[in-house]
Protein backbone atom coordinates (compact mmCIF):
# COMPACT_ATOMS: atom_id res chain seq x y z
CA UNK A 1 0.00 0.00 0.00
CA UNK A 2 1.37 3.45 -0.85
CA UNK A 3 2.40 5.24 2.34
CA UNK A 4 3.04 8.89 3.12
CA UNK A 5 6.22 9.25 1.00
CA UNK A 6 4.54 7.74 -2.05
CA UNK A 7 1.46 9.95 -1.67
CA UNK A 8 3.59 13.05 -1.09
CA UNK A 9 5.73 12.22 -4.13
CA UNK A 10 2.64 12.02 -6.33
CA UNK A 11 1.19 15.18 -4.80
CA UNK A 12 4.34 17.20 -5.52
CA UNK A 13 4.43 16.02 -9.10
CA UNK A 14 0.74 16.59 -9.80
CA UNK A 15 0.24 19.92 -8.01
CA UNK A 16 1.83 22.12 -10.73
CA UNK A 17 -0.43 20.52 -13.35
CA UNK A 18 -3.67 20.61 -11.33
CA UNK A 19 -3.59 23.74 -9.21
CA UNK A 20 -5.36 26.64 -10.90
CA UNK A 21 -7.01 24.41 -13.48
CA UNK A 22 -10.75 23.87 -13.85
CA UNK A 23 -12.09 20.34 -13.59
CA UNK A 24 -13.99 20.33 -16.85
CA UNK A 25 -15.28 16.78 -16.78
CA UNK A 26 -15.36 13.89 -14.31
CA UNK A 27 -16.07 10.37 -15.53
CA UNK A 28 -16.51 7.54 -13.03
CA UNK A 29 -16.91 4.19 -14.80
CA UNK A 30 -16.78 2.36 -11.46
CA UNK A 31 -19.49 3.66 -9.12
CA UNK A 32 -17.97 1.73 -6.22
CA UNK A 33 -15.12 4.29 -6.13
CA UNK A 34 -17.30 7.06 -4.68
CA UNK A 35 -20.11 5.09 -2.99
CA UNK A 36 -22.42 5.94 -1.29
CA UNK A 37 -22.35 9.16 -3.35
CA UNK A 38 -23.40 8.43 -6.93
CA UNK A 39 -21.11 9.29 -9.86
CA UNK A 40 -23.61 11.79 -11.26
CA UNK A 41 -23.95 13.58 -7.90
CA UNK A 42 -20.18 13.73 -7.44
CA UNK A 43 -19.74 15.06 -10.95
CA UNK A 44 -22.36 17.74 -10.33
CA UNK A 45 -20.54 18.84 -7.17
CA UNK A 46 -17.07 19.00 -8.75
CA UNK A 47 -17.36 19.75 -12.47
CA UNK A 48 -16.74 23.34 -13.48
CA UNK A 49 -14.87 24.20 -10.27
CA UNK A 50 -11.29 25.39 -10.10
CA UNK A 51 -8.78 23.22 -8.24
CA UNK A 52 -7.25 25.72 -5.85
CA UNK A 53 -4.83 23.34 -4.17
CA UNK A 54 -3.77 19.72 -4.06
CA UNK A 55 -2.80 18.91 -0.48
CA UNK A 56 -2.28 15.80 1.62
CA UNK A 57 -3.35 14.48 5.01
CA UNK A 58 -1.75 11.21 6.00
CA UNK A 59 -2.24 8.94 2.99
CA UNK A 60 -5.14 10.98 1.58
CA UNK A 61 -4.96 13.41 -1.32
CA UNK A 62 -7.15 16.46 -0.80
CA UNK A 63 -8.39 18.13 -3.98
CA UNK A 64 -9.35 21.55 -2.66
CA UNK A 65 -11.81 23.10 -5.09
CA UNK A 66 -13.34 26.57 -4.97
CA UNK A 67 -16.21 27.29 -2.56
CA UNK A 68 -14.77 24.84 -0.01
CA UNK A 69 -15.60 21.69 -1.94
CA UNK A 70 -13.15 18.86 -1.17
CA UNK A 71 -12.50 15.55 -2.89
CA UNK A 72 -10.62 13.09 -0.66
CA UNK A 73 -8.80 10.39 -2.62
CA UNK A 74 -7.12 7.30 -1.14
CA UNK A 75 -5.06 4.93 -3.29
CA UNK A 76 -5.43 1.98 -0.88
CA UNK A 77 -3.41 -1.06 -2.02
CA UNK A 78 -3.02 -0.78 -5.79
CA UNK A 79 -4.38 2.60 -6.87
CA UNK A 80 -2.34 4.92 -9.08
CA UNK A 81 -2.90 8.43 -10.44
CA UNK A 82 -1.47 8.74 -13.95
CA UNK A 83 -1.26 11.97 -15.91
CA UNK A 84 -1.78 11.87 -19.69
CA UNK A 85 -1.27 8.11 -19.92
CA UNK A 86 -2.58 6.09 -22.85
CA UNK A 87 -6.39 6.23 -23.18
CA UNK A 88 -6.52 2.42 -23.16
CA UNK A 89 -4.55 2.07 -19.90
CA UNK A 90 -6.21 -0.80 -18.00
CA UNK A 91 -8.17 -0.67 -14.75
CA UNK A 92 -9.43 2.91 -15.15
CA UNK A 93 -11.92 3.79 -12.42
CA UNK A 94 -11.99 7.61 -12.67
CA UNK A 95 -11.06 10.07 -15.43
CA UNK A 96 -10.43 13.75 -14.62
CA UNK A 97 -10.35 16.05 -17.68
CA UNK A 98 -8.93 19.53 -17.08
CA UNK A 99 -9.68 22.72 -18.98
CA UNK A 100 -6.20 22.76 -20.56
CA UNK A 101 -6.64 19.30 -22.07
CA UNK A 102 -4.60 17.32 -19.56
CA UNK A 103 -6.23 14.09 -18.37
CA UNK A 104 -5.66 12.45 -14.99
CA UNK A 105 -6.71 8.82 -14.61
CA UNK A 106 -7.19 6.81 -11.43
CA UNK A 107 -6.29 3.20 -12.21
CA UNK A 108 -6.74 0.43 -9.68
CA UNK A 109 -6.74 -3.31 -10.51
CA UNK A 110 -8.04 -4.38 -7.09
CA UNK A 111 -10.65 -1.60 -6.84
CA UNK A 112 -9.97 -0.75 -3.18
CA UNK A 113 -9.21 2.95 -3.78
CA UNK A 114 -11.83 5.50 -2.83
CA UNK A 115 -13.02 9.03 -3.51
CA UNK A 116 -15.11 10.85 -0.91
CA UNK A 117 -16.80 14.25 -0.90
CA UNK A 118 -16.65 16.83 1.90
CA UNK A 119 -18.62 20.06 1.62
CA UNK A 120 -17.14 22.81 3.77
CA UNK A 121 -14.17 23.09 6.12
CA UNK A 122 -16.11 21.67 9.06
CA UNK A 123 -17.06 18.54 7.12
CA UNK A 124 -13.41 18.10 6.09
CA UNK A 125 -12.23 18.41 9.69
CA UNK A 126 -14.90 16.00 10.91
CA UNK A 127 -13.92 13.43 8.27
CA UNK A 128 -10.32 13.29 9.45
CA UNK A 129 -10.98 13.78 13.19
CA UNK A 130 -11.78 10.13 13.90
CA UNK A 131 -9.46 8.66 11.28
CA UNK A 132 -6.07 10.33 11.46
CA UNK A 133 -3.64 11.36 14.17
CA UNK A 134 -0.78 13.84 14.01
CA UNK A 135 1.19 14.58 10.85
CA UNK A 136 4.66 13.08 11.31
CA UNK A 137 6.57 15.59 9.17
CA UNK A 138 5.35 18.62 11.07
CA UNK A 139 6.27 20.03 14.47
CA UNK A 140 3.59 17.93 16.19
CA UNK A 141 5.70 14.77 16.28
CA UNK A 142 8.14 15.03 19.16
CA UNK A 143 9.47 12.52 21.63
CA UNK A 144 7.26 13.98 24.34
CA UNK A 145 4.14 13.85 22.16
CA UNK A 146 4.88 10.29 21.11
CA UNK A 147 5.36 9.20 24.72
CA UNK A 148 2.07 10.83 25.70
CA UNK A 149 0.23 9.05 22.89
CA UNK A 150 1.79 5.69 23.79
CA UNK A 151 1.38 5.96 27.56
CA UNK A 152 -0.42 2.93 29.02
CA UNK A 153 -0.68 1.09 25.70
CA UNK A 154 0.25 -2.59 25.79
CA UNK A 155 0.16 -3.14 22.03
CA UNK A 156 3.53 -3.66 20.29
CA UNK A 157 5.09 -0.46 19.04
CA UNK A 158 4.79 -1.76 15.46
CA UNK A 159 1.01 -1.97 15.86
CA UNK A 160 0.98 1.49 17.43
CA UNK A 161 2.81 2.98 14.44
CA UNK A 162 0.47 1.32 11.94
CA UNK A 163 -2.63 2.71 13.67
CA UNK A 164 -3.38 5.83 11.65
CA UNK A 165 -5.30 7.32 14.57
CA UNK A 166 -1.98 7.94 16.33
CA UNK A 167 0.39 9.03 13.56
CA UNK A 168 -0.95 9.58 10.06
CA UNK A 169 0.77 8.11 7.04
CA UNK A 170 3.21 5.54 8.48
CA UNK A 171 2.74 2.05 7.04
CA UNK A 172 4.52 -1.27 7.13
CA UNK A 173 7.65 -0.33 5.17
CA UNK A 174 8.46 2.89 6.97
CA UNK A 175 7.57 1.49 10.41
CA UNK A 176 10.16 -1.27 9.95
CA UNK A 177 12.81 1.17 8.75
CA UNK A 178 12.11 3.73 11.51
CA UNK A 179 12.19 1.11 14.28
CA UNK A 180 15.54 -0.12 13.00
CA UNK A 181 16.97 3.40 12.97
CA UNK A 182 15.71 3.93 16.53
CA UNK A 183 17.07 0.50 17.64
CA UNK A 184 13.67 -0.53 18.98
CA UNK A 185 12.27 -4.04 18.61
CA UNK A 186 8.84 -4.06 16.89
CA UNK A 187 7.35 -6.26 19.64
CA UNK A 188 8.24 -3.89 22.48
CA UNK A 189 5.03 -2.63 24.15
CA UNK A 190 4.40 0.97 23.09
CA UNK A 191 3.73 2.07 26.66
CA UNK A 192 7.08 0.70 27.83
CA UNK A 193 9.23 2.95 25.65
CA UNK A 194 11.57 5.22 27.62
CA UNK A 195 11.92 8.95 27.15
CA UNK A 196 15.12 8.36 25.19
CA UNK A 197 13.50 5.71 22.98
CA UNK A 198 10.50 7.93 22.22
CA UNK A 199 12.79 10.79 21.21
CA UNK A 200 14.83 8.44 19.01
CA UNK A 201 11.72 6.99 17.39
CA UNK A 202 10.13 10.36 16.67
CA UNK A 203 13.32 11.46 14.93
CA UNK A 204 13.66 8.13 13.11
CA UNK A 205 10.12 8.33 11.73
CA UNK A 206 10.78 11.80 10.36
CA UNK A 207 14.19 10.90 8.91
CA UNK A 208 12.84 7.71 7.30
CA UNK A 209 9.82 9.43 5.73
CA UNK A 210 12.00 12.27 4.43
CA UNK A 211 14.42 9.75 2.90
CA UNK A 212 11.51 7.99 1.24
CA UNK A 213 10.28 11.25 -0.28
CA UNK A 214 13.77 12.14 -1.49
CA UNK A 215 13.94 8.75 -3.26
CA UNK A 216 10.54 9.20 -4.86
CA UNK A 217 8.90 6.54 -2.71
CA UNK A 218 9.20 2.75 -2.77
CA UNK A 219 8.11 0.59 -5.68
CA UNK A 220 7.67 -3.04 -4.67
CA UNK A 221 4.55 -4.02 -6.63
CA UNK A 222 2.27 -1.36 -8.10
CA UNK A 223 3.39 2.11 -7.03
CA UNK A 224 4.24 4.48 -9.87
CA UNK A 225 4.71 8.22 -10.24
CA UNK A 226 2.11 10.11 -12.32
CA UNK A 227 4.41 9.77 -15.34
CA UNK A 228 4.70 6.00 -14.85
CA UNK A 229 8.22 6.06 -13.33
CA UNK A 230 8.93 3.87 -10.29
CA UNK A 231 10.29 5.01 -6.94
CA UNK A 232 13.74 3.93 -5.73
CA UNK A 233 13.63 3.88 -1.91
CA UNK A 234 13.47 0.07 -2.02
CA UNK A 235 17.13 0.20 -3.00
CA UNK A 236 17.92 1.90 0.32
CA UNK A 237 16.07 -0.41 2.72
CA UNK A 238 18.01 -1.12 5.91
CA UNK A 239 15.91 -4.10 7.04
CA UNK A 240 12.61 -4.27 5.17
CA UNK A 241 12.50 -7.22 2.72
CA UNK A 242 16.10 -8.13 3.71
CA UNK A 243 15.38 -11.45 5.45
CA UNK A 244 18.47 -13.65 5.49
CA UNK A 245 20.82 -10.81 4.57
CA UNK A 246 23.44 -9.33 6.91
CA UNK A 247 22.55 -6.20 8.84
CA UNK A 248 24.33 -3.17 7.38
CA UNK A 249 25.28 -2.07 10.91
CA UNK A 250 26.40 -5.22 12.74
CA UNK A 251 26.39 -8.06 10.24
CA UNK A 252 23.77 -10.10 12.10
CA UNK A 253 21.25 -11.84 9.85
CA UNK A 254 18.02 -9.93 9.38
CA UNK A 255 14.98 -12.04 10.27
CA UNK A 256 11.30 -11.86 9.39
CA UNK A 257 8.51 -12.21 11.92
CA UNK A 258 4.87 -11.30 12.24
CA UNK A 259 3.98 -8.18 14.25
CA UNK A 260 0.60 -6.47 14.20
CA UNK A 261 -0.44 -9.09 11.63
CA UNK A 262 2.15 -7.85 9.14
CA UNK A 263 5.40 -9.28 7.84
CA UNK A 264 8.06 -7.48 9.87
CA UNK A 265 11.83 -7.32 9.40
CA UNK A 266 14.25 -6.84 12.27
CA UNK A 267 17.88 -7.19 13.32
CA UNK A 268 17.64 -8.61 16.83
CA UNK A 269 21.19 -7.54 17.61
CA UNK A 270 20.59 -3.87 16.88
CA UNK A 271 16.98 -4.13 18.08
CA UNK A 272 17.05 -6.33 21.19
CA UNK A 273 13.92 -8.38 21.78
CA UNK A 274 12.06 -7.26 24.91
CA UNK A 275 12.44 -9.55 27.89
CA UNK A 276 9.40 -11.54 28.96
CA UNK A 277 8.90 -11.52 32.71
CA UNK A 278 7.95 -14.93 34.03
CA UNK A 279 5.49 -15.16 36.83
CA UNK A 280 6.80 -16.88 39.96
Amino acid sequence: MPELPEVETIRRQLAPHLEGRVLERLEIPDARWCAPVGPADLGEALQGRRIERLSRRGKYFIFELEDEVFLLVHLRMTGTLLLDCAPDTPYQRVIFTLDDGHVLRFCDPRRFGTGELALGAEALEAFFAGRLGIEPLGPELTGARLRALARGRRAPIKAFLLDQRHIAGVGNIYADEALFRARIHPLRPAGKLTVTQCAALAEAVQVTLAAGIDAGGSTIDDFRHPDGVSGSFQNEFLVHLRRGEPCHTCGTTVIKMVAAGRGTYVCESCQPRPRVRRRP
